[in-house]
């Protein structure tokens, strides 16, 4: 067996929760990012850029999109790689686009991801903006030709999404890589390596959870106000529509998927996540599901909003071997003037993977194949929660 459980502290979700739902508008401007259980930076490593090499003196020109409730756009760092020009920006809120031009150190503004995907000058675009814009503008960037980042989930509640987006990278051959944050878990690392080495043999059992309290609804980006309130999408958002840091610990640790699942969610006695309170029509507050794996194990993946004494995202892992060895836990050596940042340490190592595999011409490590595997597996349990646990074929997806 292996363990891991979560180092963060529970920051006073509820009360941190509400102040977040009144940034709007002009008051952004004025306004610090609110503190968030996840995002708290890593602490610094004065050894983290040992033995990193340049490969190229080649500057890629990236914009970025989003500066919502976290602070996205300017949280993975694009702007300290030496290799990365951040030649645009884009949030759809004026205030908020001030703030990222000045967080990446960029002049050149777009009123929209839109806008700012029509300039052909623009190698790459991180889309940090509201999670059910995600695949309809990566797949906008990649029919321009442009490789694309995406903060999670790949798609939002749609398998027609999903199949687009897929279409789109393969059509393109352009680069897609989602930024889910486990992968660079300290432990998750590790144990990919171990796994990758045979330690484990076949992972027989696995375990992830994804615990956020949402006692108050967290809102986000309205597209029917244009603006941030507490209507906006994250408002009672199905639990398994947000799987990915949950299913990270067997997709991320494998490379491999689920086939079929069965789900059962739990009313929650959070008023938002009651169905006649949401636009989803979603009745739980969590969500259990019980996957079968590509390999013929199981993993249970837990994604849940209503527990106020929870918080992280942690797994654990059982393989046919017994193995104690400890292979090389050291994650790849940052770029100088790149930090780990927050998420276990993980947001300068997901931006300097992608822009690696740009510079190499290699696919990154959390390609669309796995991405797509995370993400739609949580849809398919929703939709099995909502039959009662119903047992439910997954769509696969390999490059």
């Amino acid at each position: 067996m292996i363990n891991s459980s979560s180092r963060r502290d529970f920051l006073k979700s509820v009360g941190l929760t509400t102040s977040a739902i009144g940034l709007a508008g002009a008051a952004l401007a004025q306004q610090q990012p609110p503190t968030i259980p996840g995002f708290e930076n890593a602490k610094t490593d004065p050894n983290a850029s040992k033995g990193w090499k340049p490969f190229s003196d080649r500057k890629i020109r990236v914009g970025v999109a989003g500066y919502g409730l976290c602070a996205f756009g300017a949280q993975f760092s694009f702007q300290k790689h030496p290799n990365v020009e951040v030649a645009a920006v884009t949030d759809l809120i004026p205030a908020r686009r001030a703030q990222l031009a000045k967080a990446c150190g960029c002049e050149q503004t777009y009123p929209s991801c839109e806008k700012m995907i029509e300039d052909d000058s623009i190698e790459a675009v991180f889309i940090a903006t509201d999670a059910p814009s995600h695949a309809r503008l990566a797949v906008a960037a990649l029919e321009r030709g442009k490789h694309v980042a995406s903060a999670v989930p790949a798609v939002f509640g749609s398998l027609e999404d999903a199949d687009r987006l897929f279409a789109a990278v393969k059509k393109s051959g352009r680069k897609y890589m989602m930024f889910e944050t486990s992968y660079f878990h300290a432990d998750l690392y590790a144990w990919r390596q171990q796994y990758r080495a045979g330690q484990f043999g076949k992972l027989v059992y696995s375990e992830g959870e994804y615990f956020h309290y949402f006692g108050a609804p967290l809102g986000g980006y309205n597209p029917r106000t244009r603006s941030v309130d507490a209507n906006g999408w994250r408002k009672g958002l199905p639990p398994q529509y947000y799987p990915t840091h949950s299913n990270a610990y067997y997709i991320g640790v494998t490379g491999g998927s689920f086939t079929e699942v069965s789900c059962m969610g739990n009313p929650s006695i959070v008023p938002h996540l009651q169905a006649q309170n949401n636009d989803y029509q979603n009745p739980f507050g969590s969500e259990i599901a019980l996957f079968r794996t590509g390999e013929g194990g199981m993993s249970r993946m837990a994604v849940c909003w209503d527990m106020p004494s929870a918080h992280g995202e942690q797994g654990r892992i059982y393989g046919q071997k017994n193995s104690q060895r400890r292979a090389n836990a050291n994650r790849p050596p940052l770029p100088p003037g790149v930090q780990a940042g927050g998420h276990g340490g993980s947001h300068g190592h997901l931006m300097s993977e992608f822009v690696d595999a740009i510079l190499r011409d290699r696919q990154p490590w959390v390609d669309v194949a796995q991405s797509l595997n995370m993400t739609v597996a949580g849809i398919v349990a929703h939709q099995s929660a909502l039959k009662d646990g119903e047992l439910l074929k997954i769509p696969q997806y390999s490059l």
